[in-house]
């Protein structure tokens, strides 16, 4: 079967930016919230400037909690009809947080709205309904380097909206920018997961699925290590406005420099999906793995000494995301690759440990903003090396190991 026919009367390119689409709203969601950090906190009345950091956290502990549901939903009925009803659901949720009249109200709206938006998690599934091994890593991290454009542009569309309307509007926007994929989705999305290869939500079969996913090394070390690196991301993400205003005091900065670095992250996802299928998801991932510690402990002895400018903070960050994407892509595929048979709970609980477990070690690391760069550097390196752990757990010791090159899945193959 070709890769058209695969994946139904949608094409390859229509069907990763299809993917990448569904999955930005997750990001939308978060960095277009950004500069508006400051407003909301002078709106409802925050005592705490750190505890602003807590919209982000609420909706990333919603994400992480929802991922157990929709994942699970997905294997009984289908990818396509969770994917759908979660965009619907997302929609109301940001129009929601929109109305919300108190902090504590905001952040319980932004809690759903993650909920909501765990139903992307459901795309990782659609892939490798379709794709295993590198060809996935490759689909992967072109849905990724999708995906980017739009941490790269919603801090400036954020900004934009600041300008012309009240930060109510940032949700709205995010409400009608889900409103028209779930549309698209609707029309163009074919079913994935064949009726043959749907799980009953019995006991047992959910104890056996979870059983594989939990009980094999490599999915879950990789799921781990995926966990801490999404962590100092999270960090960064929190406190990234605080970082502008006040350690280099140029908040006006913020959208243009994050997008910079946010662009980084999309030229070396882009490489990734143009090396993988030669180099090997390994080789990749635990090279950029090495090198992330390598950068985030300079960053970390500059910020220690003091000599932390604004450049060197952004050229230190946007090598660091670098290594970030060409590892976290990886590591998906890796921690997906033993578990296709239960697909949907696999990345399920993968989301699950990594979201939340990145979202809770993001929040710790915030909590410590003392007004210099230091926590985040210093943070970003303990990060890599509890992944850098994992990853020598997972392949018992040994880095670039080789692998094989499986080139279906066993789900497309048993269609044949």
């Amino acid at each position: 079967m070709s890769e058209k026919r695969e994946a139904g009367n949608i094409g390859f390119l229509e069907f990763v930016m299809l993917t990448a689409a569904m999955m930005s709203t997750q990001a939308m969601a978060i960095d277009a919230m950004l500069p508006a950090f400051p407003v909301i906190v002078r709106a409802l009345q925050v005592v705490n400037e750190n505890q602003i950091q807590w919209i982000v956290t609420a909706y990333m502990a919603g994400l992480g909690c929802g991922q157990l549901f929709w994942g699970l939903m997905s294997d009984r009925f289908g990818r396509r009809p969770i994917l759908i009803g979660g965009l619907a659901l997302y929609v109301a949720a940001a129009l929601l947080a929109g109305l919300a009249g108190s902090f504590h109200a905001l952040l319980v709206w932004r809690f759903v709205h993650g909920l909501s938006a765990a139903s992307m998690v459901v795309t990782r599934s659609v892939i490798r309904d379709l794709y295993s091994g590198r060809q996935m890593a490759r689909v992967m991290s072109l849905t990724i380097m999708v995906f980017l454009i739009v941490p790269i542009a919603a801090p400036s569309i954020g900004q934009l909206i600041l300008l012309a309307a009240p930060w109510r509007y940032i949700f709205i926007m995010c409400g009608v920018f889900a409103a028209a994929i779930c549309v698209w989705a609707a029309v163009r999305l074919p079913e994935t997961l064949h009726p043959e290869y749907r799980l009953t939500l019995n006991r047992s079969h959910i104890a056996n699925a979870v059983r594989l996913v939990v009980l094999n090394r490599s999915s879950l070390c990789y799921t781990f290590a995926m966990s801490v690196m999404f962590g100092g991301i999270m960090a960064y993400v929190g406190m990234v406005q605080q970082i502008f205003g006040d350690v280099f005091h140029r908040a006006n900065l913020m959208p243009t420099m994050f997008a910079l670095c946010a662009t980084t992250m999309g030229v070396a996802a882009f490489l990734n999906s143009r090396i993988v299928e030669r180099l090997g998801m390994r080789r990749i991932s635990h090279t950029a793995l090495l090198t992330y510690l390598g950068i985030t402990g300079l960053h970390s002895a500059i910020a220690a000494l003091g000599l932390e400018q604004l450049w060197i903070f952004v050229l230190f960050q946007s090598a660091t995301m670098a290594c970030f994407a060409l590892s976290i892509s990886n590591f998906g595929a890796m921690a997906m690759e033993p578990v296709a048979s239960v697909a949907g709970i696999g990345a399920s609980l993968q989301g699950f440990v990594s979201t939340l477990g990145g979202a809770l070690v993001g929040a710790l690391i915030g909590r410590l903003f003392n007004g210099t760069v230091l926590p985040l550097a210093a943070g970003s390196l303990c990060c890599g090396l509890a992944s850098l752990l994992f990853v020598l757990l997972a392949e018992k010791g040994r880095l670039f190991r080789g692998h094989h090159t499986g080139g279906e899945s066993p789900a497309v193959a048993g269609a044949r």
